[in-house]
Parts: C-alpha cells; sequence; structure tokens
C-alpha cells in the first residue's frame, strides 16, 4: 500500500453502522408516531421467523477514558444503579405494550459505559425482567462489553447463569505511556485474569477490543499488545483506528496535543503490522476492524452469508428489528431510525410521562432503502450488484467514482457488480461514500466524522 493511496483518501468519513448516517436523518418529517408504526410493521414481518434484538445502553462509568467516543455519565455514586434499572424495565414495558404478541429475543448486547459498573444484583433484575415478557430463540446471543478492571467472577458468573456466553473486554493497548494518556491503565495481569475466567466459567466467544492511533503509541507497542493478546487466544478481536475528534463535547480528548497522535502512513503502518501479526496467528480478517478465530460464530455467520452490521458493530445474525434501551440508545426497524434522548433526567422524565423517550430519527424512503442495502453489502460482504436497481436510483456520481476506485485497483468491476480488492479493504469507508447520497448532495462545511484511515 503506497502513502500517496493513503495521503489520498485519508479524509473524514462515516463508519456505516447505519444509513443515512446520523448527522444526515431528516428530523423535520420525523415523528415519535411514525417511528411507533415503523418498529410495529418490523416486529409483524418479522418477530416469528427471525427474533428481534436488544440493545441496552448503561452509561455509568467511574472515570473518564479519553479514547472514548460514547455517551457516558462519570460517577463513583452507585446509588444511581437502581433508578436507572428500574427506567429501563418501563422503557421495555412500553415497547411490550406496543407488540402484537410476545417477542422473540434473538439478541441482547449490554453497552456503555460501563455495563459491569452495575452490580451483580442489579444486572440479574434487568435481564430477568426483560425477558419475563418474552420469549427466548433456541438460537439466542446474548453478549455484554466488560471493564477488566471491576469485572468480577461473579459478574462472569451471574451473566452466564442468564445466558450471556460471549463477552468483550476493552483492552486498547498495554503500553504504561499510551494508557496513562487515555486514562485506561489496566495491566496484562488484570486481562488475562479474566480471559481466564471467562474461559474456564465456559464462555464460547471472548472478544478483546484494540485501538490503533492512540496517542504516544509506537510501532513496537502495536506488537508488544498483539504478542500479549495473542498468548491469550481470545476468539475474536476488534481491532479499531482511534478516532480523534476533540471537538465532541465531553469526548475529554483536549488532555493531549493533535501532534502526540500518529497519523496517514504512520498510522496505517500500525494497522498493517497489527494485521499481519494476527493472520499470522490463525485470525481472519471479517470486514472491517474485525479479526476472528475460524471457531468464532462470527467467521461461520461469514462463511454462511448471515453477517450483519448495525449500530452494535459486526454481530453474527441478522434481526429486522433492534430495540435500544437507555439513554442516548438508536433503535434500528430497518425501515427507520430513532434515538433516545442523551440527558439522564429528561429520559426519566419522558417515561413518567408513559413516552417511549426517543426523541430524534429519520424515516427511510425507498431511495435510502436501496442506498442502504448496498451499502451494507459493501461492509459485510465486500460486493454488491446494481442490475436490479439502476431503474429506480441514479447512480451515476456513484458509478463515476467507481472509475477511480478501479484505476487505483481498489475495486474489480464485472458489469454491474462491484468487488472491493484484497488492496481496497482498508479503504470500504471511502467506497461507501461514494454511494452515499446524502453526503453527496450536501457536503458538510466543517468535520462531522473521524479520518477513514
Amino acid at each position: 500500500m503506497t502513502i500517496s493511496l493513503i495521503q489520498k483518501y485519508n479524509v473524514p468519513g462515516p463508519r456505516y453502522t447505519s444509513y443515512p448516517t446520523v448527522p444526515y436523518w431528516d428530523q423535520e418529517t420525523f415523528k415519535r408516531n411514525l417511528w411507533i408504526d415503523s418498529f410495529k410493521k418490523a416486529f409483524r414481518e418479522s418477530n416469528a421467523n427471525e427474533g428481534i434484538s436488544i440493545y441496552i445502553h448503561l452509561p455509568f462509568c467511574e472515570s473518564l477514558c479519553t479514547f472514548c467516543g460514547c455517551h457516558k455519565r462519570i460517577t463513583k455514586r452507585h446509588e444511581v444503579e437502581q433508578p436507572y434499572i428500574q427506567a429501563l424495565l418501563k422503557e421495555w414495558e412500553l415497547y411490550c405494550n406496543e407488540f402484537d404478541e410476545t417477542p422473540i429475543i434473538k439478541e441482547i448486547h449490554l453497552g456503555g459505559g460501563t455495563p459491569t459498573f452495575f452490580s451483580t444484583e442489579h444486572l440479574t433484575m434487568l435481564i430477568n425482567g426483560i425477558t419475563s415478557k418474552a420469549k427466548i430463540a433456541d438460537n439466542h446471543e446474548f453478549s455484554f462489553e466488560g471493564h477488566p478492571n471491576n469485572t468480577t467472577k461473579g459478574h462472569l458468573q451471574t451473566l452466564y447463569n442468564l445466558g450471556f456466553r460471549r463477552v468483550s473486554f476493552g483492552v486498547q493497548d498495554y503500553n504504561p505511556e499510551v494508557q496513562k494518556a487515555i486514562h485506561r491503565i489496566q495491566s496484562f495481569h488484570d486481562v488475562a485474569r479474566v480471559t481466564v475466567w471467562a474461559k474456564e466459567i465456559g464462555y464460547t466467544s471472548i472478544s478483546h477490543d484494540i485501538i490503533y492511533g492512540l496517542p504516544f503509541q509506537k510501532l513496537e507497542h502495536i506488537i508488544d499488545t498483539i504478542e500479549k493478546t495473542k498468548s491469550l487466544s481470545p476468539d475474536r478481536l476488534a481491532f479499531y483506528s482511534y478516532a480523534h475528534v476533540p471537538w465532541i463535547k465531553g469526548s475529554g480528548q483536549r488532555g493531549f496535543k493533535d501532534s502526540d497522535v500518529p497519523k496517514d502512513d504512520e498510522k496505517r503502518l500500525l494497522y498493517e503490522k497489527g494485521k499481519e501479526l494476527l493472520l499470522k496467528n490463525d485470525y481472519v480478517e471479517i470486514g472491517m476492524d474485525h479479526f476472528s478465530l475460524k471457531s468464532d460464530s462470527l467467521y461461520k455467520s461469514l462463511n454462511n452469508g448471515n453477517i450483519h452490521r448495525n449500530f452494535m458493530g459486526y454481530t453474527s445474525s441478522k434481526t429486522m428489528l433492534m430495540v435500544g434501551l437507555g439513554v442516548s440508545s438508536i433503535s434500528d426497524s430497518w425501515y427507520a431510525f430513532a434515538q433516545n434522548e442523551k440527558d439522564i433526567e429528561k429520559y426519566y422524565q419522558l417515561l413518567d410521562q408513559n413516552t417511549i423517550p426517543v426523541v430524534k430519527g429519520h424515516i427511510l424512503n425507498e431511495e435510502d432503502l436501496i442506498i442502504r442495502k448496498h451499502i451494507l453489502n459493501l461492509m459485510c460482504s465486500l460486493s454488491t450488484d446494481l442490475t436490479e436497481d439502476l431503474d429506480k436510483v441514479d447512480f451515476s456520481t456513484t458509478l463515476s467514482e467507481m472509475k477511480e476506485f478501479e484505476s487505483d485497483k481498489l475495486i474489480e468491476v464485472k458489469g454491474n457488480t462491484i468487488k472491493i480488492t484484497r488492496k481496497g479493504r482498508a479503504f470500504v469507508r471511502n467506497i461507501c461514500m461514494a454511494f452515499d447520497l446524502r453526503l453527496q448532495a450536501n457536503k458538510p462545511d466543517r468535520q462531522l466524522f473521524s479520518m477513514t484511515i
């Protein structure tokens, strides 16, 4: 990969966990009642044959990690736990009141924030409260994000007993200088301990999250982190690009200078070396940023053509309807997106009024649905066929940009099929941007997204 390609394509761009992306949602036409109609339609179409997914946002953290762009509230006051759990269960009840039949839960994911901020008692109350109003699919996948510093063996055993079989531990980097800069100080011993516990208890998919491009991070740090990770043999890895977005309120990324962050070819070298080491150790590249062993469900879903991407990232199964519970959570009915109130106190107020607490969203039109399909194809299977949609959407701008990608050998075009090459995988976000007709029609006058490389 040449430096010139990196310089050419390293521009701000979405990660495409949705289309349209959040900054391009049409909030003028969005109404809560339209969202309710949308998820009821998706529920009727899909509950019986594929079930639904639930994402639950648990926003509390005891300290701020400066690499994190998620919505969170920093506190050491654990008395916040119970009222928040009660609010989540109230929100779930409001959704259940709209369903025509008992929901079948295929996926639950606990994200944050720090889910293991919560006690085992409160997590039990939450999951039992959710599942008491539903059936659990035979092939369900329950997962959660665990902080190595505060995930206890009790957390792991309790959630395992509740049906969880996948856990993701945030590692980021093992170098002390990098850890100090991102305010996430944790030892290899702590990560090893929780990983071993999870294996002993019986978790079938253990994931580690690693980030490249962090402040002060050097090539030897990536090599050391990957070597240590290899010794623990997690089933899958998320190898994320650090998103340097200090303009976002509350990101905490003003604690170091822009010059402390690796950029362009220097940053890409960190990824390429990490990827090289992972591939040498039996990990397979899965879409963007993800690697897994062949024994993991993510690899199997890739081979079976079932891999999916949504606001939770890549998942090993698809559901049309994903219900987001908790502050800032985003729900997806395929036909519409809806995001909850971000302020906890206002979130509580809406629930006190027996109101599903969505405050913004987007109803997809026919063109949106077609574009969404093709971007999802590219993100998940690295190819898409435009044949059946050429007379429905004006792809002239897209096809014009494809010529440049083809010239740079990032894609292969055969007839109406576009396939991303091995060389082009690093630029999948750029290729998807050429399909993003809303972005093409309204270029932002300020930076909305992190850099693509």
